[in-house]
């Protein structure tokens, strides 16, 4: 079965991105695989701090995704699988696509600010010719209703 992979991140436009990947998951009998990366340098402490700090990193995670948990299971009918990795987000991704492949689509939020589409869709871009996978890019000014409209 296919999956679209999404990552959770703090982000607003992250918001976007897992409504429009429910939405496509539950109209296309897909299911949905949710990415959240920890970054190295936030565990640059002693080994004793380092390791407490990544097991709350860890729980945030987990609570922060069963907020979209809960909501794709009560509203879509989706049971979301949850990935943590740790590195560097870009490598992180393209190493789930690479790992996993029931990945159809990665869906990724552009952010609404007008500075740009994001570090995450900026540095995936560059290399968009070369997944096996293709990405999708969710405005992060779209409403809901628009949301629900187009997927």
């Amino acid at each position: 079965m296919r999956k679209f992979l999404v990552v959770l991140d703090d982000s607003r436009e992250c918001l976007n991105a897992m409504r429009f990947a429910a939405l496509r998951a539950e109209h296309t009998g897909a299911d949905v695989e949710v990415l959240s990366v920890i970054l190295p340098d936030e565990f640059n402490h002693w080994i004793g701090v380092g390791d407490i700090m990544r097991e709350e990193a860890r729980d945030r995670i987990v609570a922060h995704f069963e907020v979209f948990a809960k909501w794709m299971r009560d509203k879509h009918g989706l049971n979301p699988n949850l990935v943590i990795r740790e590195g560097e987000p870009v490598t992180e991704i393209l190493a789930q696509v690479s790992d996993d492949p029931q990945i159809g689509v990665l869906v990724l939020g552009a952010s609404p600010e007008g500075k740009g589409p994001g570090p995450l869709v900026t540095q995936l871009a560059k290399s968009a010719g070369t997944l096996p996978v293709p990405i999708t890019i969710v405005p992060g000014n779209l409403t809901k209703e628009e949301l629900e409209a187009i997927a």
